[in-house]
């Protein structure tokens, strides 16, 4: 979809037009998927949280601000609701007694074989970091978003994003190194 016809569909869409809002659905299902997965990191849990996100956008599109682009509006959906589901993963774990953290594994057609190990390593790096380093780096890579558009969804400046990101790279690089990771 080009700007304009999103900017078109977005505002039919706020007036309650389903039709129009299942169009930006459609259009934004697999760069919110991959966003969502990469901070999930199950492929299973990834598609529950995208469905919690689209109906939250539905029910809430009525508040949708057609000044903002409509992925970005649904990306700061879907982060409050990857954070929703962290929570309540934390809560089973402890319910459990499992402190040990879980393992993002991709399936198999997501890499080559000699690819597994480091993407293996790079997936657990990515969910040891901080919910304030790993958010800006998912938004602006698996999330396809702009600094500024990043910093709009956390609330802070597009310099913190950028700083955030600078050291999300720089703690992942020491975490990739490190054996064992």
């Amino acid at each position: 979809m080009s700007a304009v016809a999103d900017d078109d569909v977005a505002t039919r869409a706020r007036g309650g037009d389903r039709a129009a809002f299942e169009a930006l659905i459609r259009s934004e299902k697999a760069g919110l998927y991959a966003f969502v997965r990469r901070y999930v990191g199950d492929r299973d849990d990834a598609y529950d949280v995208v469905q919690e996100s689209f109906v939250a956008a539905w029910r809430a599109i009525g508040r949708y601000d057609p000044s903002r682009r409509f992925g970005v509006w649904l990306r700061a959906i879907a982060l409050n609701k990857c954070r929703d589901h962290g929570r309540r993963a934390l809560v089973r774990r402890l319910a459990h007694g499992a402190f040990a953290a879980e393992q993002a594994h991709l399936p198999a057609s997501e890499f080559d074989a000699e690819g597994e190990g480091r993407l293996a390593r790079l997936d657990r790096a990515v969910a040891r970091l901080p919910p304030m380093y790993k958010e800006p780096l998912l938004l602006t890579t698996a999330g396809g978003l702009s600094h500024e558009e990043a910093a709009g969804v956390l609330g802070v400046s597009a310099k913190a994003v950028e700083m955030r990101l600078y050291r999300a790279r720089r703690r992942l690089a020491e975490l990739i190194d490190r054996p064992g990771a």
